[in-house]
């Protein structure tokens, strides 16, 4: 006689809240669910509504410095340690689970121009407008000890920006020139200029980290390899670019924060035409900064506001500010990719949410699983014109919407023009350029 046992797993039909609530069966038939598209649009409609209610993106604001903050810098070990420099010279480190800075630092005389870390945690440098560079300690010093830095470099001009090689004990200087300086000599192993302006910024590439690029103040974007001691190319722009920021997943894509309202994401292989023209902003660039997925990236502008822009689209999803923000100088997008900090003129570093609905804390996998729901219900319905309004709308500052308004008068006049221009003319006189090379002077090798 044979016997036959059955065995049922509990997980298959009891949720997993343990509160004996029977899991209901489905049929995925589509005969039997003839409402399901009508439905599953009210619920994307709804976790829209839901995602602007909840949108509370502000956290905390990082008080103590006595000047507007001029330069921010990320610790690479810890997540929770991050470094910024004041328009009074001062350095303070903060931590920011605590919210508290942990030490300050009276590092230059005059403005601290930039600061980076070095890549392994255990120090940072500092340039101000006192013409020198110093590397200090992460840690402060012992009790009773006085706060000395471990070197200083005093130059010849003053130094206005300083980025860490990624994986060498190698930082790059610029100033009239840029300077590649090894950690334990006092004078610059190669100089590097093509032109004769000042450079205002310089960055190492994360990924080829023999490349380099910098800025300068007659409107070029310079790129440099380290291995030949030369300058590779040059592109000039209508206007001054003034920072640039490299892709941390794609090694030769790189974004240049402008002074007419505009970012440009570049491929250093095709430096003609922009991949992309980011069109926002209502006043100059100032700082712009990737996120470390590299899909996305935060700008930092004269107008009181910062917009996190998708890598790949023209347009921000997302615009921050305040009323007692004043003009951002400076953006930094935390190493896990949830947050973003940034530092303006009146004296605060501020802390934001990358993506503003999200909840902090754990979340359960009930929490995960109607998140993750929700978010594909989203991207189905994105184009349909009622969703697609709710989740673009941003409420804004008087003076930013009616200098949007303004400039969209400008930029219709504009095309106007050429429009009529190009009807008017003897067909081929006038050349139709594309909104992406319009920007573009001349490209150099």
């Amino acid at each position: 006689m044979k016997v036959k046992m059955l065995s049922r797993n509990p997980d298959n039909y009891v949720r997993e809240t343990k509160l004996d609530l029977q899991r209901v069966p489905r049929n995925y038939d589509p005969t039997l669910h003839p409402f399901e598209v009508p439905r599953e649009y009210m619920r994307a409609l709804n976790a829209t509504k839901l995602e602007r209610v909840f949108a509370k993106p502000f956290l905390a604001s990082l008080d103590g410095h006595r000047d507007g903050v001029s330069c921010l810098a990320k610790h690479p070990k810890s997540l929770a340690t991050v470094l910024s420099g004041a328009c009074d010279g001062e350095v303070r480190i903060w931590n920011l689970t605590k919210r508290k800075c942990i030490r300050a630092v009276p590092a230059h005389e005059g403005f601290v121009r930039g600061i980076c870390t070095r890549f392994c945690g255990t120090s940072f440098f500092t340039v101000g407008d006192d013409k020198t560079v110093k590397q200090w300690k992460m840690d402060g010093p012992g009790f009773g000890e006085e706060e000395e830095p471990l070197h200083t470099i005093l130059g010849k001009t003053v130094y206005t920006g300083i980025d860490h090689h990624w994986k060498e004990a190698v930082f790059a200087t610029c100033g009239q020139q840029v300077d590649i300086w090894d950690e334990q000599r006092t004078n610059p192993i190669c100089s590097m200029t093509w032109g004769f302006d000042s450079i205002s910024s310089v960055k190492f590439n994360p990924i080829e980290t023999f490349l380099l690029g910098s800025c300068a103040s007659d409107r070029n974007i310079v790129l440099y390899d380290m291995r030949q001691a030369t300058p590779l190319k040059k592109v000039i722009l209508d206007m001054r670019t003034n920072t640039i920021c490299w892709n941390p997943m794609e090694a030769f894509i790189f974004t240049a924060a402008n002074e007419d309202y505009n970012l440009y994401t570049f491929d250093m292989r095709a430096l003609d035409t922009p991949v992309m023209v980011h069109m926002d902003h209502v006043s100059a660039v100032l700082d712009v900064d990737y996120s470390p997925t590299g899909k996305e990236f935060v700008s930092a502008s004269f107008d009181k506001s910062i917009r996190i822009f998708p890598m790949d689209k023209g347009r921000s999803r997302e615009v921050y500010h305040t009323k007692r923000m004043q003009h951002v100088i400076c953006v930094k997008w935390t190493s896990d990719s949830k947050y973003i900090m940034c530092g303006s003129d009146e004296m605060n570093i501020r802390l934001w949410k990358a993506n503003a609905s999200e909840k902090l804390g754990v979340l359960t996998s009930r929490e995960k699983a109607a998140k993750d729901y929700n978010q594909k219900l989203k991207e189905k319905f994105q184009h349909h014109p009622h969703i697609k309004r709710i989740a673009r709308h941003r409420h804004l500052p008087k003076s930013i919407y009616s200098q949007i308004q303004e400039q969209r008068i400008m930029r219709e006049a504009r095309r106007r023009k050429e429009v009529n221009r190009l009807k008017h003319s003897k067909p081929g006189s006038v050349p139709i350029v594309s909104e992406k090379k319009k920007h573009i002077v001349a490209v150099v090798k």
